[in-house]
């Protein structure tokens, strides 16, 4: 468990913006909600988009995002904690992929790092 302060999202090139800025939304309103009654070592996240496939599958509304994370610590920036995972989420709508898609990749972090709310 950690106390995080802050999260920022990055990606390579051709990502989609409303995706990111979906995903940091999210969660920087969740960690602005989530309070910590215990003293926990304090970091910040850097949420990396690795990559994206949309449209997948038989019914082409299966979309996969891949994630990476690093939590460095406030107190001397060293990267203490990663995470790696794929979200796939269902959008039978192409033009709601990518806020679905950000709705489950926030979901996901927030289960990962034990934060409150629900961003929006």
């Amino acid at each position: 468990m950690y106390d995080v302060r802050s999260a920022v999202v990055v990606s390579g090139p051709n990502m989609p913006a409303e995706l990111l800025a979906g995903i940091n939304d999210r969660v920087n309103a969740a960690i602005n909600v989530t309070v910590r009654d215990t003293v926990l070592p304090r970091v910040v996240l850097t949420i990396r988009v690795v990559s994206i496939e949309k449209g997948l599958g038989f019914q082409k509304d299966r979309n996969v995002a891949k994630i990476s994370i690093d939590a460095a610590s406030v107190e001397d920036g060293s990267v203490i904690a990663v995470s790696a995972f794929d979200v796939t989420s269902i959008a039978a709508d192409p033009k709601l992929a990518d806020e679905i898609l950000a709705e489950d990749v926030a979901a996901r972090i927030r289960s990962v790092f034990s934060l409150s709310g629900r961003g929006r």
